[in-house]
Formats: structure tokens, C-alpha cells, sequence
């Protein structure tokens, strides 16, 4: 039977697919739609197959929070032109709204939930047939607590939801915490939640660069004694440009390396361990100021921490989890 351009523009509302591809669809099943839209489909799973091997850089990334639910969605795709799309957007608004109302808690139940009887896993496939561009989950993070909060930066590559120990937290005060964890980027709600593992790795840096440093201090005032400027030999390459350079003498040069040579492994061997486990004990509480939300202070006001802020909210308001997905580079 004759393909009319009404059907032709009715299958492509259906799909989004390109006019040709409908136009052929349905002269393949004699104008059959839904025979049509399930080859358009199956299209979009070989266009799929072909794009496994390609790489989903860019995408969608946005948040919602409904009750005591918040929950992010990254739909990823290949190029920041389909990112912007508005059907790739509004694609990504849709699967995000589902999986709030149905509380999904992971990626698995989210590819498996199904809205208006396809799954989300079908959706997305399709998504690549009508981009041309490989299409994935990228992320998928959610919170649950007696308040939510949600926040999806311009540009919706960045988005953050948090949730708290008390219902009917102040909206503002919502948004400013989650505002916090999309710029300050912590690592955890408090120092009792960080991993044991970062912590001792942390540590073990901050003991060794206590070390370190003890050393060099040591190595410069012995320079400096015998009349050598440290900052001309802090390291081998600086020693030979500035003997290039006119600036040291070769005999200038192996004298400053036999003190640096001497006087380090003097030092090293000497170490007060106890006060260097005190610098190192510093450093580490530094790293916990900076990378624990509660202890970071607070962007909008300066020498305030998020835990102060929030309990000039509310007495006893605390963070209890949070979550933050960024398609960009931090």
C-alpha cells in the first residue's frame, strides 16, 4: 500500500525518528505502525551494538527530591550538541521522574522499571537509534531521610542531593548545603564517616612530608652556614643551570651537594618522631576541615562551618548523607 506523509509524520512523532527511516519502516510492513515502530526500535538496538565501543563523555545530568526521596540521573551521551538537545533533556527529566515516584534505589531496578510498557533500558536504547550516538546510565544516586534536598548546577552537568536528621528543614537551607557539596566537592558528612583507609593514607603522607621538610630546614641552614644560597642547589638541575649560568662555582656545586648529602642523612636519622606525629596530626585535621562537609566553612559566610550554619537553623540539625555526580572534571 501507498506510504502517505500522514503516517510518515505520525510515526515520527511516535519515535523521533528521521523521515526516512519512517518512510521506510513503513513500506517495509505495508504501513503497518506498530510493526514500523518496533522496527524503528529494533534499529536503534543495532545502532546501539555498533556504538558499544564508543565513548559516553558528555550528558544529562539532573536531580529531583520528592518527601523524604531525592535522587540524581546522569543520561549520558557522546557529544555536548545531543547533551543539549531538547529531547535528550527531556528524556532525562522523564526517567528521573519515574524513578522518584517508584523510590528506585540502584541501576539495575531503574533499567528494568517500565514506563508506559517499555523499560527504561528500551528507552535509552531508542534514545541511540534517534541520536546516532551511544546512550547510557551514567550515574545513579539516591538519599533517603526525614528532609531531602536537591540542587542541578547550570548547565545540568552537576547535581547534588542531600538529606538530613530532621523534617521540614528551611528550604534555603536546603539548597545552600546542597549548593556546598556541588562547589566544595567533600569527601565525606564527617571525619567518622571517612574511610579508614584514606584516613591512614592521609597520615602516612602527612608524616612524610613532615619529614621531608624537617630535612630540607635542616639542609638549608647548613647551606646557608658554609655561605651557599639553598635556592641555588634545591635540586640537581637547578645546581648545573646555574653553574651554566655563571651563578655557581663546580667546586661551589660539590660542596653544596657533600652538606646536602651529610647533613640529610644526619637529620633523618635524628628525627623526633613525637613532634613530627604532631605536625603530621595537624595536617590530617586540616584534610578533615577541608573535606568534611560539616567542618568546611560555609562559601556564603566566611568563618562559619556548615555544622554551625546548621545549627543556628535548627538545634541538632546535622547532615546525614549526601551525594554528587559531576560529568565534568574537578
Amino acid at each position: 500500500m501507498a506510504v502517505t506523509i500522514e503516517d510518515i509524520k505520525k510515526l515520527r512523532n511516535l519515535t523521533s525518528a528521521g523521515l526516512s527511516d519512517c518512510k521506510s519502516a513503513l513500506q517495509e510492513t505495508n504501513g503497518d505502525m506498530e510493526a514500523a515502530v518496533e522496527i524503528l526500535r529494533k534499529k536503534g538496538r543495532a545502532v546501539a551494538a555498533k556504538r558499544e565501543d564508543r565513548e559516553a563523555s558528555e550528558g544529562c545530568v539532573l536531580a529531583k527530591n520528592e518527601g523524604n526521596f531525592a535522587a540524581i540521573l546522569a543520561l549520558k551521551c557522546e557529544t555536548d550538541f545531543v547533551a543539549k538537545n531538547a529531547g535528550f533533556v527531556e528524556l532525562t527529566t522523564k526517567l528521573l521522574d519515574a524513578a522518584v515516584a517508584n523510590r528506585i534505589e540502584s541501576i539495575e531496578a531503574l533499567n528494568a522499571l517500565e514506563i508506559d510498557g517499555r523499560t527504561v533500558a528500551d528507552l535509552v536504547i531508542e534514545e541511540t537509534g534517534k541520536t546516532g550516538e551511544k546512550c547510557e546510565i551514567g550515574a545513579y544516586e539516591f538519599v533517603v531521610a526525614p528532609s531531602v534536598t536537591s540542587y542541578v548546577h547550570f548547565g545540568n552537568k552537576l547535581a547534588t542531593i542531600a538529606g538530613f536528621n530532621q523534617e521540614g528543614v528551611d528550604y534555603q537551607v536546603g539548597r545552600d548545603v546542597a549548593m556546598q557539596v556541588a562547589s566544595m566537592n567533600p569527601v565525606a558528612v564527617n571525619r567518622e564517616s571517612v574511610a579508614a583507609s584514606v584516613v591512614e593514607s592521609e597520615r602516612s603522607i602527612a608524616i612524610d612530608k613532615s619529614k621531608e621538610e624537617q630535612v630540607k630546614k635542616a639542609v638549608e641552614a647548613a647551606l646557608k652556614k658554609a655561605g651557599i644560597n639553598p635556592n641555588l642547589c634545591d635540586s640537581e638541575d637547578h645546581i648545573e643551570s646555574n653553574i651554566a649560568k655563571g651563578w655557581l662555582t663546580p667546586e661551589q656545586a660539590e660542596q653544596a651537594r657533600a652538606i646536602a648529602a651529610e647533613t640529610a642523612a644526619a637529620k633523618a636519622a635524628s628525627l623526633n618522631m613525637q613532634m613530627i606525629e604532631k605536625i603530621a596530626e595537624g595536617r590530617v585535621n586540616k584534610f578533615f576541615k577541608e573535606n568534611c562537609l560539616v567542618e568546611q566553612e560555609f562559601v556564603k559566610e566566611p568563618n562559619v562551618t556548615i555544622a554551625q550554619y546548621l545549627e543556628k537553623s535548627s538545634k541538632g540539625l546535622t547532615v546525614v548523607e549526601f551525594k554528587r555526580v559531576n560529568l565534568n572534571q574537578d
